[in-house]
């Protein structure tokens, strides 16, 4: 499938750490050695700037359905995970760890698995249909913190595991696929997804020791997906259009099916989950599983089940919540938005990335702000000729109704602040572009701002490829905050 965008990088599998003179606590200075037994897991939590290496020593073992090689060590920073075994194993670890301990409550594994079985079927089915088969259409929802993000990627690895090319897409954009936080994401696995990085690693300027993977990224630039939720919409139909034509032009992604992820702001029962409706309808959604809420479940059982017919009635199936899954407080997803800023330029320790830099005068750049409740009046850099056009933006039938009762977008000139800052740069030109192709176009890669210059008029941008964008509107969004160390 031809999805493509410049992005992170890819840690690879290193040798197991010898420990270090300076480990600040003796336990993190020798590798322990843990024995797990049929159906348990080691749930383990590590802090940013400190490391934990996993290392399968016997038996089979697998985390979030990426098996571990054996004997190969996995390092681990920032991370919140679980390495399960089905019929026991041994494990050493080495490091510090705000939390470690052997998991025993693990009937949700079995529960993922028979999910699993479920779509392998739909799946068949589908190959026996001929070239009008389609796979299974998963929408996976509840609250944040239910593990479902770990579902996703499970089902996925699985199936890539057994041959199939399933599609994940990803549309809490607190948490990027592929891509920095603020966008949303779609792509179609063929090889199997990392034990350390997940989904692996996107396209970058340079060799790499395995295949990449080339996401279809949208920008959504807004703290919550329920921000502008009829902009939302209208990006959700578009990138539907573009997602379903990708499947249609691959046979086997099409039978492999779609998985989609959601943030947990679209459980609304007060708009009576108007937008996962909205996703169900664009995505024609064939099942719905839910985590973490009773209520959720019944709701969207009535809704989308019990009260059809049975030619239009979607299952929805309620999982357990993994007894290992943690809420994270707002410094940690803080921190994790800033690593994935800084694998994207500058990659991991063992597979470092050299940014490129470019400096370009103010009058070659589009920069667009997305103009954001949370954002003060006196932030925004809208003229006062511009503010008085607000009243001429009018609701159309793709979704151009704004919560802010104007414009998503500011056209901005350059200043001290954006330094830190992302921008996505947008496939649509820069100049004379409406707000509709502005907030749909998919994005071709990101640029950090390392410097402004109001002297001089001129910014210097770090980008993970040598040649510069063009003419291309460059978007500047709330997601992800400024990093401001990513410069020395």
């Amino acid at each position: 499938m031809a999805f493509s965008l410049p992005g992170l990088g890819l840690p690879t599998q290193t040798s197991f750490a010898t420990p270090s003179a300076d480990t600040s606590s003796a336990a993190a200075q020798v590798a322990r050695t843990e024995k797990l037994g049929e159906r348990t897991e080691w749930r383990f939590e590590v802090a940013f700037g400190k490391q934990y290496t996993v290392k399968l020593v016997n038996g089979e073992a697998e985390l979030w359905g990426t098996e571990l090689a054996p004997n190969q060590s996995y390092t681990f920073s920032g991370y919140k995970g679980a390495v399960f075994t089905w019929r026991g194993c041994t494990i050493e670890v080495l490091g510090e760890a705000e939390s470690e301990y052997l998991g025993q409550e693990t009937d949700y594994a079995v529960e993922w698995l028979n999910v699993h079985g479920m779509l392998e079927t739909l799946r068949d089915e589908a190959a026996t249909a001929g070239p009008q088969g389609e796979g299974p259409r998963v929408l996976v929802v509840g609250p944040d913190s239910v593990g479902k993000s770990s579902l996703v990627r499970s089902l996925a690895a699985w199936g890539v595991k057994i041959g199939r090319t399933p599609t994940v897409l990803n549309l809490d954009a607190r948490e990027g696929l592929l891509a920095p936080s603020g966008s949303l994401s779609a792509v179609t696995l063929g090889i199997q997804t990392e034990v350390e990085t997940g989904y692996g690693m996107a396209p970058v300027s340079g060799p790499t020791s395995t295949p990449v993977k080339t996401p279809l990224v949208y920008s959504w630039p807004y703290a919550s997906s329920t921000e502008e939720p009829e902009a939302f919409k209208g990006l959700l139909t578009h990138a539907a259009l573009h997602v379903t034509g990708k499947l249609e032009a691959n046979s086997e992604a099409k039978r492999s099916g779609l998985i989609i992820d959601t943030p947990g702001s679209l459980n609304d029962p007060k708009s009576n989950y108007d937008i996962l409706g909205h996703i169900i309808s664009e995505f024609s959604i064939t099942l719905l599983l839910t985590m973490g809420s009773e209520r959720l479940f019944n709701d969207l059982n009535r809704r989308f089940n019990q009260s059809r017919g049975d030619d239009n009635a979607i299952p929805v199936l309620r999982l357990t919540k993994p007894g290992g899954a943690v809420e994270s407080d707002a410094t940690f997803c803080k921190q994790a938005r800033a690593q994935q800023v800084r694998h994207y330029f500058d990659g991991h320790s063992h597979t470092p990335l050299v940014p490129h830099r470019h400096v370009v005068p103010f009058s070659k750049l589009d920069i667009y702000r997305a103009r954001s409740a949370s954002t003060p009046e006196e932030q925004s850099f809208k003229s006062g000729a511009a503010a008085e056009e607000e009243d001429d933006y009018e609701p159309d039938a793709g979704g151009d109704t704004h919560g802010s009762g104007g414009a998503l977008f500011d056209k901005v000139t350059p200043s001290t602040a954006l330094m830190a800052s992302l921008l996505a740069i947008k496939f649509c030109p820069g100049s004379h572009v409406d707000e509709r192709e502005l907030r749909d176009s998919a994005v071709m890669g990101f640029l950090y701002v390392a410097d402004v210059d109001e002297a001089k008029k001129r910014v210097t941008f770090l980008g993970p490829h040598p040649h510069m964008w063009g003419d291309r509107a460059l978007v500047w969004g709330n997601l992800p905050e400024p990093v401001p160390d990513l410069v020395s």
